[in-house]
């Protein structure tokens, strides 16, 4: 009796032992005050395209028409482009091509950067809107109010001093109030028509009075409101956030050249489209309706290839 009593007493004192131990390894599990944080959501794309074949002949063909006078091997070596450097072809990638004839050279760059976001608490998209909204900040735009980018774009604004500084410059020479004559590079709008009065001399309708967004001092109500639509703008129809940019430079007395940048956001990659356009003589200045109507189909096309 005694024997079965004390064999009884050991296998209760080995299951509370083995109790016990449950017990104390759940509390040191559970720390009071820890929780756990679910990582943010990846972006949707892991990947990017290849660059140099992004951008279909045709559509170079059109962009770029000087090549039309070249040798049929040279112009499949100017539609072929040239990669872009960079150092992580997984982040980022970009292609550029150019074509030169006696009259004008064009030039047509893009450029895919996908974006990760390396705190965990921040997904990829939410990272790609804030780079995003400090590239429209710094081309003097702002999205439109209410919207996600222009939310990021205060919060930016307000948290950093330097990136406040930024913003704040970027806003000199605005679009209702353009830069002086001494700035090399100007947000300037130009139609055929001021292109026409400018290499007949006229002094009454320059390619400096198209620069501003007001149309006040325009006689023409159509021309005014024309050139009022080729501002740079947000543009609502173009990926997740878009905008254009159009930037004429002015080097002295050589030519000028104007630059249309279209540059657009879907999910986690920002796609950034440059188009060039230099004319050969100093009077001609380059016409910004067609240069961002070209600059926006391309755009266009590769949202539609990120969607395929």
């Amino acid at each position: 009796m005694a024997h079965v009593t004390g064999t009884a007493l050991l296998a209760a004192f080995v299951v509370g032992c083995s109790a016990d131990t449950g017990t104390g390894g759940s509390a040191a599990d559970g720390k009071p005050g820890e929780t756990s944080v679910a990582a943010a959501a990846p972006g949707k794309y892991r990947t990017l395209p290849e660059p140099c074949g992004a951008v279909a002949t045709s559509t170079l063909k059109d962009l770029l028409p000087g090549a039309a006078e070249l040798s049929e091997e040279q112009q499949q070596k100017v539609y072929e482009g040239t990669a872009a450097v960079t150092y992580n072809t997984d982040r980022r990638v970009g292609c550029n091509w150019k074509s030169e004839d006696p009259s004008s050279s064009h030039t047509l760059s893009i450029d895919f950067e996908r974006v990760v976001s390396y705190d965990p608490a921040v997904s990829d998209d939410d990272r790609a809107r804030e780079v995003y909204t400090k590239k429209e900040t710094s081309a003097g735009l702002t999205s439109p109010s209410g919207s996600p980018d222009s939310a990021d774009g205060g919060k930016d604004g307000s948290t950093d001093g330097s990136k406040g500084d930024s913003a704040k410059d970027s806003t000199k020479g605005t679009k209702s109030d353009p830069p002086a004559d001494s700035d090399p590079a100007s947000h300037a709008l130009t139609t055929p028509a001021s292109t026409s009065a400018s290499e007949g001399g006229s002094t009454g309708a320059t390619a400096d009075e198209h620069t501003d967004g007001n149309t006040g001092d325009t006689t023409d109500d159509d021309t005014g409101s024309s050139a009022e639509n080729l501002q740079p703008r947000v543009l609502d129809d173009l990926g997740d956030s878009a905008f254009l940019d159009d930037l004429l430079t002015r080097a002295g007395s050589t030519a000028q050249h104007r630059t249309v940048s279209v540059v657009f956001r879907t999910s986690n990659v920002i796609v950034t489209v440059e188009y060039t356009e230099q004319p050969a003589v100093s009077t001609v200045v380059p016409d910004s309706k067609e240069l961002q109507e070209k600059a926006q189909a391309v755009a266009r096309n590769l949202v539609d290839k990120f969607s395929e």
